[in-house]
């Protein structure tokens, strides 16, 4: 007979990809790890993991039994939070994922209250890229992801929760700064910092300048980062400029705010979600969050119908 426990060591092993360290984070000896496993591949009749190989890894039945191994484990886990939804308790654990676009600007303003009006929640909070998140969610790795949409997984349910504007940011004596408020062809221009791949944001501003296969050719040195707060500094030491979204104005100086432009038409927009399995039973903590992270964004956020939402994913 298959048992969770055995379910819940195959998916360390294939999680860590080393049986010691696999043990250590289901706190058990690595032989009754190795044992428990070997039993399951016994009585199933076949290998799950390649163990010739460093690290391991999972051969290809191996590979789906371990999805649905994901899947009996939520399930199973599912239970105690179904009664805790039945009681109206607010109370659990909280995994949750941020991008880091996100993370800096909305972290502070929203996290402490919730923590300080729901202390029986434990939230438990990781930066992380967008594909990254929507991949710890189906590995039930996280519980949910503060990330941009739409994304367009049948899989992942999105809540929307405000709608920030992408503003630029120019460095003093700039072009741009002459304008009141700039129109999107001002900004297909090469001489845009803009952040790394892997990041939803450069994405939008890609689609949004249609800017494929361009070049930095007026820019003093080539240069992809992984923070907006990075490529700001750079702005006001090198020259040109960047793409920012709304919330990180809020922590802007009243002079550094003067290097800030508004787009003049079809306001360009980021719907802000936050997103979770369709699997995921703690509506209740989904419901509260959302309704935290609303009460402190400005007012104006939560009007999806002032600007147009730039899509990043190209589907």
């Amino acid at each position: 007979m298959i048992t969770l426990t055995q379910l819940e060591y195959i998916v360390a092993v294939d999680d860590c990809r080393h049986f010691a360290t696999a043990a250590e984070k289901c706190f058990v000896t690595q032989p009754t790890l190795s044992m428990q496993i070997k039993k399951l591949e016994d009585d199933l009749g076949v290998i799950i993991f390649d163990r010739t190989r460093q690290p391991v890894v999972p051969t290809d039945i191996g590979t789906r039994i371990l999805t649905q191994a994901r899947v009996a484990l939520a399930s199973a886990s599912r239970i105690k939070e179904i009664i805790v939804e039945d009681k109206q308790e607010v109370a659990g654990t909280l995994k949750i994922g941020i991008i880091p676009t996100l993370a800096p600007y909305l972290l502070p303003i929203f996290i402490g209250d919730y923590i300080r009006k729901y202390p029986a929640v434990k939230i438990e909070v990781e930066e992380m890229v967008s594909e990254d998140i929507i991949r710890r969610l189906k590995q039930d790795a996280i519980d949910v992801g503060i990330f941009v949409t739409p994304y367009g997984d049948d899989k992942i349910v999105e809540q929307p929760v405000f709608y920030e504007e992408m503003l630029v940011y120019a460095s003093p004596g700039h072009p741009l700064l002459q304008k009141k408020e700039v129109s999107v062809s001002d900004i297909a221009t090469p001489d845009i910092w803009m952040l790394g791949d892997g990041h939803c944001f450069r994405d939008q501003v890609i689609n949004l300048c249609e800017m494929r296969n361009f070049q930095h050719r007026n820019l003093p040195f080539d240069f992809e980062s992984n923070s907006l707060e990075t490529l700001m500094k750079i702005v006001d030491k090198e020259g040109g400029f960047t793409l920012i979204p709304q919330l990180a104005v809020l922590y802007m100086a009243a002079e550094q705010q003067k290097q800030v432009r508004k787009f003049r038409e079809n306001v360009p927009l980021r719907e802000v979600s936050v997103i979770y399995s369709r699997y995921y039973i703690k509506h209740k903590l989904i419901e509260l969050l959302c309704e935290e992270i609303r009460a402190v964004v400005p007012k104006e956020m939560l009007d999806k119908k002032r600007g147009q939402i730039v899509e990043w994913k190209n589907h």
